[in-house]
């Protein structure tokens, strides 16, 4: 791996961490700032296509959809029709005539770039029950939902990509012809591993059951983003969304896994996990330090 790409992950997972950490507005601002720069990546690509979408509309609807996402998450649920009726609001009164392309691009930039991110918010806001207390710093039950998640999600990419170069000899997909079938299984294994163990140390109910549910669900809904990113990327005809992160390319290309991903943690805790017996007993992290 080259030290670029070391180097910004290393800088990269310190500020995720602290961002989880301190949640509330903190956490919605740094949500805010990479859905800000994705969604001008995001519209780049669009443009590339000759869509002529209304890229500044879209992203100040997604900004007001995380906003409210950190005052009262079910208010995005209503919120989402108003913005997307709002964008084609704008795009029929605009001087040139929009196209079908200009609509739909501009409602999915709406979608993938500000309805699904909300779901972080909405699950960092979830639940405030503090379960771990030491000095300054203090967790509760909804920052260890998001870091679990996070290191699922961790556990995925770096697994298919170490074990995609070390043992992958058959191609996934020709969307992206540098994953590997042998890749994208390990690299679920990981996450799906990581799952089990994040399942186990919290004492959920049927840990081995919920943790390998987890995992598949986060395993399989990051590599449909990452590939629904190279998807669009292909469309474009380029093969960096940005050149932001060094090592990387841009923020589309280290975030594409986290989009699908939110939704369905946040209804696989809310509609299975919370439904399940003890649930919220968490005696390995119930504690308090000093």
């Amino acid at each position: 791996m080259p030290w670029t790409r070391i180097i910004s992950g290393a800088i990269a997972i310190p500020v995720a961490l602290a961002a989880i950490i301190l949640g509330g507005w903190a956490f919605t601002i740094a949500f805010g700032t990479l859905v800000c720069l994705g969604l001008r990546e995001y519209f780049n690509l669009v443009r590339a296509t000759d869509a002529a979408p209304a890229a500044k509309t879209t992203i100040t609807a997604s900004i007001i959809l995380l906003l409210l996402a950190q005052i009262n998450g079910e208010i995005v649920t209503a919120a989402f029709p108003i913005a997307g009726t709002w964008i084609c609001f704008y795009l029929l009164f605009r001087p040139k005539l929009a196209t079908i392309a200009d609509i739909s691009t501009s409602i999915l930039g709406l979608f993938y770039g500000g309805y699904l991110p909300s779901y972080w918010i909405r699950l960092r806001q979830f639940d405030q029950t503090e379960i771990f207390s030491w000095h300054w710093l203090h967790l509760n039950q909804s920052a260890i939902y998001v870091f679990l998640a996070f290191m699922c999600i961790w556990a995925s990419d770096i697994g298919s990509y170490f074990f995609g170069k070390l043992m992958g000899r058959t191609k996934l997909s020709h969307i992206s012809p540098k994953k590997t079938v042998e890749g994208a299984a390990l690299g679920l294994a990981s996450c799906m591993a990581v799952a089990i163990l994040g399942a186990w140390q919290l004492s959920w109910p049927f840990w081995l059951l919920t943790g390998t549910a987890l995992g598949v669900l986060i395993g399989i809904s990051s590599l449909l983003g990452d590939l629904t990113e190279s998807m669009m990327k292909r469309d474009a005809g380029v093969k960096d969304s940005g050149q932001i992160i060094p090592g990387h390319g841009g923020i589309l290309d280290r975030t594409d896994s986290y989009v699908f991903t939110a939704p369905l943690v946040y209804y696989f805790i809310v509609l299975v996990l919370l439904q399940l017996p003890n649930t919220l007993n968490l005696p390995i992290l119930n504690i308090s330090i000093g």
